[in-house]
């Protein structure tokens, strides 16, 4: 007769969970077996092959019904948990994979254990227990502190020359007149809004677009000048509204086919132009220009939103002319375009990864108020400078400006934020104009579309390093006295300073050797050009930085990274194996661009450091999948896994952008995003922080509700005001904050309800100032699709 530990019954429930747990231990432990045997095969560690074969002798005694099984356990363990110590010190997101699951398990054992053994001895169950108990105590307080940061450097005074201060570029203030702000600074001058009382901020209107595209992802900032707000849909309808109330003006629909819908259907902004040769009061003296979906630019009346039937065709001007063959989704307009001495410049943004000779990435500038066709810059064919000849197109597969351009009218200079050219994964067929100019800033003369400068940031790019940000204008101090320059950031986190008259440098870079190799080794550049004034350039990925939820996506994820190609930064694209890119081809910053506080001269950027998991795919391989290029009969859509076709070359490629895991989640641990503030004119960071929590986050896309700075991936910019404030969306955790530029501390939050991938903008109505952002969502983000435009004020 079986006896009960400690009252002289065995139970045989108990014995049943037991053996119940037993099986468990023993598939998890063969699982961690037999991944830890390829993973010391490929120089791993050890550590998954030792413990799964704990694991699986715990499993099969406790199987077989004998308790000492959960003893095994229990050293399992307490090894588990040195072990984590050892990797990741106290890192609280890094001992998530190594103890959570454990710890699991863990208090299963504990549950199971018997009271006492059949001696009457005690199993110091309770004891294992304050045991565990600590065990989570340890990874709740990593997560807490374990990222402990320096303190903040103290803010730079502001100048009192104004010393980044152009005079012919005076901040933002009442209005916010142009995408960026003006010069691209956003920041402002108001000072309604302080540390002191932003905590009082609450909604003072809302107003519902009526518009969710199906690839949603707004990311539209709007503009206000006089008494009236702009902006754009999803599906790139302009509208106006009362900048005190947000009631509805007029909305002009350009009714562009949703087939023509990219995969990222952004509108991120309109441009409102002033005509000074109008009579007052004349149509049109004031008018609203975007772009549409379907590539086409658009003109209409700032009052009533009628077309301008002056401008090119009744009211636009098509894109598409000489670009090449388009199909639906190919060819967009998602970013503002930039007016300078009366000149629209205009690109195009170009679907990635579908062929070599996409549509072409000329570069155009029209007559604001004519649509006129003044120039284009097609860099292979310099000799044509407005439509190609009959039965021509402008060169194919030429990288574009898909990002916002900003101008200088002293200098009647536009600066150019330019893309890699089309094929971006190889460089076999591009051409000498094509690897002088892709990935740099390029500024062109605004009458004649001829380039007077490039400074280019990535040599032959080969990993969809593409200047993403408008270039900021600030003056910059120097001995020889102020210099009208130009800061840049990149997908590498670098930060550059450049003489905007040259293109010369104005801060210092260092030349940095890369790795070489990979399918066109005598392609690769020996060095690459890196900031040395400021960047958030990360210590080369190691094995022991993979992540996960359990130790089982934990190991595989260590798998994939030994099998992979990787040799740090630049690491050339293969096809053997797959190769990592640290960062991916969304860190650094992207298009929501840096904030400069012009007064204080800080820099405030919001930066992305997450990693992606590439391989190049012979074409004969994507042909036998049926990964062909957009507009190819024979393509299949949806494609399998995440295969583009990159036609017309010899390769395709699978490009796994953020390393994502069947779980959801990535394959390397947080942070994936930040937010710092940056000494414009010593390039020291002041502070540098984890950028959004982990409530929306989770595995499979459940939510884990925790309150706990993770820095997300985050999409969107930053704004700065006179008052030492910083207001940024961005992040997965759908919140708007405002922070103290002194020390990154959020001092209020608001949450949205929908995604705030946007930048948002402030403006002065009545004697108020109101903080409005763009809470649209987006797709790729996997956050929340909306249609709110949300304007905060004081009481």
């Amino acid at each position: 007769m079986t006896k009960d530990y400690g009252t002289g019954e065995y139970s045989p429930v108990r014995i049943w969970l037991l053996r119940l747990f037993g099986l468990a231990l023993l598939a998890i432990g063969l699982v961690l077996a037999a991944g830890g045997v390829k993973l010391v095969m490929l120089d791993g560690s050890p550590y998954y092959v030792l413990i799964g074969l704990a694991l699986a002798v715990a499993g099969i005694v406790a199987l077989v019904g004998r308790i000492w099984g959960l003893h095994v356990y229990l050293l399992a363990f307490v090894v588990t948990f040195f072990w984590a110590l050892w990797e990741a010190g106290f890192d609280g997101w890094a001992l998530v994979p190594r103890l959570v699951g454990p710890f699991i398990l863990l208090v299963l054992a504990l549950l199971l254990m018997p009271a006492r053994f059949r001696n009457g001895s005690p199993t110091r169950r309770g004891a294992s227990a304050l045991a565990g108990l600590a065990c989570l105590v340890i990874v709740v307080a990593g997560v807490f502190f374990g990222n402990s940061r320096p303190a903040p450097l103290p803010l730079p005074a502001a100048e009192a020359d104004n010393a980044f201060l152009d005079d012919a570029i005076q901040p933002a203030s009442t209005d916010w007149a142009a995408w960026g702000g003006g010069a691209g600074q956003r920041f402002s001058d108001l000072k309604q809004i302080t540390p002191e009382n932003v905590a009082g901020l609450k909604p003072a209107w809302v107003y519902h677009t009526g518009d969710i595209a199906k690839n949603y992802g707004v990311e539209m900032t709007p503009l206000k000048v006089g008494d009236m707000v702009y902006g754009c849909t999803s599906i790139h309808a302009a509208f106006a509204l009362n900048a005190a109330t947000g009631k509805q003006v007029w909305r002009f629909d350009p009714k562009s086919p949703e087939a023509y819908s990219p995969p990222n259907s952004a509108c991120r902004g309109v441009t409102y132009y002033h005509n000074p040769q109008a009579v007052a009061g004349a149509a049109c003296e004031n008018r609203i220009i975007w772009g549409s979906w379907d590539g086409k630019i658009f003109a209409v009346d700032a009052a009533d939103g009628k077309l301008c039937e002056d401008f090119g065709d009744e009211g636009h001007i098509d894109l598409t002319q000489g670009l090449g063959e388009i199909v639906p989704t190919m060819v967009s307009t998602t970013s503002a375009p930039t007016i300078v001495r009366g000149v629209v410049v205009t690109s195009q943004q170009v679907r990635d990864g579908e062929r070599q000779k996409a549509p072409s990435g000329v570069v155009r500038g029209w007559d604001a108020v004519t649509g006129e066709l003044k120039w284009a810059w097609d860099m292979n064919q310099p000799e044509i400078t407005k439509l190609p000849p009959e039965g021509k197109t402008y060169s194919l597969g030429s990288p574009n400006v898909w990002s916002t351009a900003v101008g200088d009218e002293n200098l009647g200079l536009v600066y150019l934020p330019v893309a890699n050219p089309a094929g971006d994964y190889l460089s076999s067929n591009r051409t000498d104009a094509e690897r002088k100019y892709g990935s740099s800033v390029t500024a062109l003369d605004v009458q004649t579309g001829k380039p007077t400068w490039v400074h280019q940031f990535v040599k032959n790019d080969v990993w969809d390093y593409d200047v993403p940000a408008q270039p900021t204008l600030v003056d910059f101090p120097t001995a020889n006295g102020k210099v009208p320059a130009l800061v840049q950031t990149t997908k590498m986190g670098d930060i550059f300073v450049l003489d905007r008259r040259t293109g010369d440098l104005l801060t210092p870079v260092k030349d940095t050797p890369v790795p070489q190799g990979g399918v066109e080794p005598q392609e690769r550049a020996a060095t690459q050009v890196r900031s040395a004034f400021n960047s958030t350039s990360q210590p080369d990925l190691t094995e022991k930085q993979m992540w996960g939820m359990s130790p089982i996506d934990q190991m595989l994820c260590r798998i994939q990274f030994r099998e992979a190609n990787y040799k740090g930064m630049f690491t050339p694209p293969s096809a053997d194996k797959p190769y990592i890119m640290a960062p991916g081809n969304n860190g650094g910053s992207d298009w929501g661009s840096l904030s400069v506080d012009v007064r204080r001269g800080v820099i405030v950027a919001n930066y992305n450091i997450f990693t992606s998991y590439m391989q190049l795919i012979p074409r004969a391989e994507d042909d036998a999948m049926g990964v062909y290029y957009i507009g190819d009969p024979r393509s299949k859509m949806p494609r399998p896994g995440f295969n583009r076709p990159a036609a017309d070359q010899p390769y395709g490629i699978s490009p796994n952008q953020g390393w994502q895991m069947p779980t959801g989640l990535l394959c390397t641990q947080p942070p994936y995003g930040g937010i710092r503030a940056i000494d414009l004119k010593t390039g020291k960071t002041l502070w540098d922080k984890p950028f959004g929590t982990a409530e929306r986050n989770g595995p499979f896309g459940i939510a884990s509700h925790l309150p706990l700075e993770i820095g997300t991936p985050n999409n969107g910019g930053t704004l700065t005001t006179a008052t030492g404030l910083i207001f940024a969306g961005a992040t997965t955790d759908d919140h708007l904050r405002a922070m103290d530029l002194a020390s990154g501390k959020t001092l209020w939050q608001a949450e949205l309800p929908a995604g705030g991938q946007a930048a948002p903008m402030t403006y002065e109505q009545g004697g108020k100032q109101y903080v409005v952002i763009m809470a649209g969502g987006h797709h790729s983000m996997l956050t929340p699709a909306g249609d709110e435009l949300i304007a905060y004020a004081l009481p």
